[in-house]
């Protein structure tokens, strides 16, 4: 029971940290293309802990032949596709909550997987968590709201989706053999790899590091070096989450793990009211609560092993 509780502390963690790193990544994206920040991030999170594990723990890093292929699948679907998606979703113009929505789709696929394929017991209760989460995800978001079909967009966004399932299941799996941090350094090791392969290093437009940034909302005019931005960025948004949300799948399953991922869209949704006073209505608080309950009964659901 303790260390449940303890997964679902660092699962919470984890969506807190990403939301509040949407703030920084907003004020960011307006110096930077969204492609260039994702892979500014996983090449600073991969250096920055592969440094410190090297020095400290190298044995914790060490793999066989056998394993590259599974962890380079890990990485460049795991971390690098789900961002893909995601930011490809947001570039040809579908609206940030409908490309949202799509994503914490994957709870569904991961159900249905754990189900069909690996033909091991979903709970009732777990079902209904699902379907009560996404709608409200879908009221929190609004996505009828400002609607614009892109069929890229889309397929970008329900292949992160994907991505994200497949993130969950393997960590799921990989997860109880390696360390967390262990786990991060390589998914972002190959992804790194991926990004520095289709975006070159040397066209990075490194005169964002000495622009200057304006946080906006509440601090509007408060100008921040993009340094600092960026290191933000990489370490509140990226390294601390990550590990948050590494370390607490090790004690949940996938299954479960995914759908308190939904916190994260309603806690930046919270953020954005408080900071750019993007003010929410009466039928996105019941969507809110409508998350919350349904992140309850998956909580509560059994599940058994799905090895």
């Amino acid at each position: 029971m303790l260390s449940k509780h303890r997964g679902e502390f660092f699962l919470a963690l984890g969506a807190l940290f990403f939301s509040l790193s949407g703030i920084v990544v907003t004020v960011v994206l307006k110096h930077l293309p969204a492609f260039r920040l994702a892979e500014f991030r996983s090449v600073t999170a991969v250096l920055t802990l592969g440094a410190y594990v090297l020095l400290t723990r190298p044995e914790i890093i060490k793999l066989t032949r056998r394993e590259i292929p599974k962890l380079g699948l890990y990485g460049v679907i795991g971390f690098a596709m789900v961002n893909f998606g995601y930011l490809l979703g947001i570039q040809r113009g579908v609206p940030l909550a409908l490309v949202l929505i799509i994503e914490f789709t994957a709870s569904i696929w991961i159900a249905l997987w754990i189900k069909f394929i690996r033909k091991a017991f979903v709970a009732r209760e777990m079902w209904v968590a699902i379907a009560l989460s996404l709608l409200g995800l879908v009221l929190v978001a609004k996505v009828w709201d400002g609607f614009t079909f892109d069929l890229i967009g889309i397929a970008g966004a329900t292949g992160s989706a994907f991505a994200l399932a497949a993130y969950f299941l393997m960590s799921e799996k990989i997860g109880k053999k390696r360390e967390p941090i262990a786990l991060l350094i390589f998914g972002m090791g190959f992804a790194s790899i991926f990004w520095l392969v289709v975006l070159p290093p040397w066209s990075f437009p490194f005169e964002v590091f000495t622009e200057t940034m304006d946080l906006g909302g509440i601090a509007a005019g408060t100008m921040v070096p993009g340094w600092a931005m960026m290191a933000l960025a990489a370490v509140f948004g990226t390294v601390i989450p990550y590990l948050c949300v590494l370390t607490g799948m090790r004690l949940l399953t996938a299954s479960k793990s995914s759908v308190i991922g939904m916190l994260e869209p309603v806690m930046a949704g919270c953020f954005a009211w408080i900071w750019f006073g993007q003010s929410w209505d009466f039928l996105q608080l019941i969507g809110a609560i409508v998350v919350l309950v349904g992140i309850y009964l998956a909580d509560r659901s059994k599940s058994l092993p799905t090895e």
